[in-house]
């Protein structure tokens, strides 16, 4: 079975801009909008993390 076409990306924390996670994301119709509470090792607290490509 084929599987779908995918990319490495990292989340970004959009207070400090510090990259923190890198996942995966299936980009075969577009890479989607996500935005995910994580925690941020430098804020020491729960932030917004975006997508960013490196």
């Amino acid at each position: 079975m084929a599987k779908g076409k995918r990319e490495y990306v990292w989340l970004e924390c959009k207070e400090c801009s510090n990259r923190n996670y890198r996942t995966s994301v299936n980009v075969s119709e577009g890479t989607p909008k996500i935005e995910l509470k994580k925690f941020c090792s430098k804020e020491r607290k729960h932030t917004v993390h975006k997508i960013r490509r490196k």
